[in-house]
């Protein structure tokens, strides 16, 4: 079937009030905005979704009491920026952006996209999405970055993130390790992909997202085992998790499958029963990243 006609559902655009009460200040690291009725989509891509504004979105983040975001640019639109730089703009200074690696970024181009709100590049280097890392585009986008401090964030599969860890610690830049490194969380803390996350978050400028947990109860993870994951990891370097809703939920293609997203923050009482290790969580952590 051509990838252009597999569609996905739209989010639920009425998110349950959260029994967790934000701190101020709180973000949402990981979500997305897809507008093609402003941008085209990328005409390679593997799905296509219904529109998700950047309108939508904000209305999203107040009703869960968030006050800050960082739109992380979809594979959809591609390595156009000018999705990510209209919702940056159109946020009232909510916002800030994070777009796709590219081989032929420019120092023009990034201090262009700095000045616009964007602070960081996703690599994305998932062996089942299909994406394989070029060390040569990875060591010259990072290079750009470090004129202006950006953050380098992965998406990995657990064997990538192990076999690329020794590159991962040399990274001058902080670096962020998407969606728990996609460890398998039934193994853990004897897995040793398990064992590598904690190190590079214990030891080096590495932040993990602990989102999508929707996605890992989807594949049959027991939530006890993603709470005990997320205690561990918690537990071993507060400073450097972080959060996201991973709003609009792309990739779901079944009925009755969304997630509201009240319920996603409000898995953090479940991994973070402790209020303070929450704040660093929604707000100190992100702040440190992305606030400048």
């Amino acid at each position: 079937m051509d990838p252009k006609l597999v569609v996905t559902f739209p989010p639920d655009p009425n998110p349950r009030k959260p029994r967790l009460i934000a701190p101020p200040g709180s973000w949402d690291t990981h979500f997305h905005v897809y507008a093609p009725h402003l941008f085209p989509f990328a005409e390679k891509r593997r799905y296509t979704p219904p529109a998700a504004p950047v309108e939508h979105y904000l209305q999203i983040n107040s009703a869960l009491g968030l006050e800050r975001g960082v739109i992380v640019q979809p594979s959809v639109h591609g390595t156009n920026t000018a999705v990510t730089v209209h919702a940056v703009a159109n946020s009232n200074g909510r916002l800030r952006g994070m777009v796709r690696c590219d081989r032929n970024l420019t120092a023009e181009k990034v201090d262009e996209l700095h000045a616009a709100g964007v602070r960081g590049l996703r690599f994305p280097i998932s062996r089942h999405l299909g994406d394989a890392l070029n060390e040569d585009v990875f060591h010259h986008n990072v290079a750009l970055m470090e004129r202006v401090g950006w953050v380098v964030d992965m998406q990995v599969d657990a064997e990538v993130m192990v076999a690329k860890a020794d590159m991962i610690r040399r990274c001058k830049l902080p670096v962020i390790i998407d969606t728990w490194g996609q460890i398998d969380q039934r193994k853990t803390p004897d897995d040793p992909a398990f064992r590598v996350l904690v190190d590079l978050i214990f030891n080096h400028n590495v932040y993990v997202k602990i989102h999508g947990t929707n996605r890992f109860l989807a594949k049959g993870i027991p939530y006890a085992d993603l709470i005990r994951t997320a205690h561990a990891l918690i537990a071993a370097a507060p400073d450097h998790i972080l959060w996201g809703t991973d709003w609009p939920h792309s990739e779901i293609f079944e009925p009755g499958k969304m997630p509201n997203d009240g319920d996603l923050l409000d898995y953090l009482l479940d991994y973070a029963p402790d209020e303070a290790q929450r704040k660093k969580i929604l707000a100190d952590n992100p702040a440190r990243l992305f606030d400048s």
